[in-house]
């Protein structure tokens, strides 16, 4: 597990608990934290120089959004979060976010099309950069997708799945290439989006989901590969 090198502020009770339950939530996401690691509140408050009651609070909450579970004897580990919920949530997405890439279309205005331009040339540059953070640009251009909908809802349920997409993704990405192909995939969504393209926005969203429903499934058996041997 990574340490956490910069104190918090002992003062700041909210903000020592909102960072507690985000830095332990990303450990889980990224995959730092595997299913079935124990998560002990004595080492971690001393590891994140923090008392033991944010980190109670942190675990209840990630316990309550099935991220962790108490097991007797074990204590609070990660959970297993099945292979066949991550499918059943690319399925969701598969519909939703092609309804947002339709929308996105269809809606389309100038500042939204002057947003498009720079998250267009921002893709490009991180493309032909040697230092990337798959993880950011791949939530900005989720989040970008979902603004430009204009739907309130559409976009408070796609950004409740933010975490799904995340964990799904970091497991994809294990698929020799995907992370490359991935962001191509963005960029072009981006540039049938810029157009008002609503078909091809359609279309080409609904075959990034496939594809990455693909990865995923591949990066488990491949684990589960591992596992049997």
């Amino acid at each position: 597990m990574k340490l956490l090198h910069e104190k918090w502020a002992i003062d700041d009770l909210l903000s020592i608990r909102e960072r507690a339950y985000f830095y332990l939530k990303s450990l889980i996401l990224n995959g730092e934290l595997k299913p079935g690691d124990r998560l002990i509140e004595r080492e971690l408050a001393t590891k994140l120089n923090i008392s033991r009651t944010p980190i109670r609070e942190a675990l209840f909450r990630l316990e309550s959004q099935g991220f962790v579970k108490t097991v007797p004897r074990k204590g609070v580990i990660v959970s297993n979060i099945s292979s066949e919920e991550v499918v059943e949530v690319f399925n969701i997405l598969s519909s939703l976010e092609v309804l947002a890439a339709k929308l996105a279309a269809e809606r389309m205005d100038e500042n939204t099309q002057k947003i498009l331009d720079e998250k267009i040339a921002e893709l490009e540059a991180f493309l032909n950069s040697e230092q990337k953070d798959y993880e950011k640009i791949h939530i900005d251009m989720n989040m970008v997708l979902y603004k430009a909908s204009k739907s309130p809802k559409l976009f408070e349920i796609l950004s409740g799945l933010t975490d799904y997409i995340q964990m799904s993704a970091n497991m994809g990405y294990e698929t020799p290439g995907r992370k490359e192909q991935a962001m191509k995939e963005h960029l072009e969504i981006m540039k049938a989006l810029r157009k008002r393209d609503v078909e091809m926005a359609a279309l080409l969203t609904k075959l990034h989901i496939e594809n990455s429903k693909r990865a995923y499934i591949a990066s488990i058996e491949k684990l589960k590969e591992k596992e049997t041997k």
